[in-house]
């Protein structure tokens, strides 16, 4: 079997020959954001929506934020560029609750089941 080679590139320029991955990375973001907000006005004070500079532990990363929220089928965070904190509605903690080890995979089924 042959050795595969990968071309040096920037990966956010590759794209699927519609979007760039720095694109869908952007559409992921907002997505998110939107799926909050209106959770935020459905429900109001009650909403579940979060957000942060720092994780649970008082680390942090540059120019990153984390934000979150509770579907009742469990918690899902994602990590967010600075640029979007003002469009994020979630309630500002000083610190991201704990984070219960949730992965991609657990995502997905935590959002799949929220749609059930």
């Amino acid at each position: 079997m042959g050795t595969l080679t990968v071309p040096e590139c920037e990966t956010g320029k590759v794209s699927d020959g519609y979007h760039t991955f720095d694109e869908l990375y952007d559409h992921r973001c907002l997505n998110f954001l939107a799926f909050q907000s209106l959770s935020h006005r459905q429900k109001g004070a009650y909403s579940s929506a979060w957000k942060s500079r720092k994780h649970e532990d008082g680390s942090e990363f540059e120019g990153w934020f984390i934000t979150g929220m509770d579907l009742g089928s469990g918690p899902i965070s994602y990590h967010v560029p600075d640029k979007y904190w003002d469009l994020c509605h979630g309630r500002e903690m000083e610190r991201a609750p704990k984070w219960d080890g949730h992965a991609a995979a657990d995502v997905v089924q935590r959002l799949s089941d929220f749609l059930k």
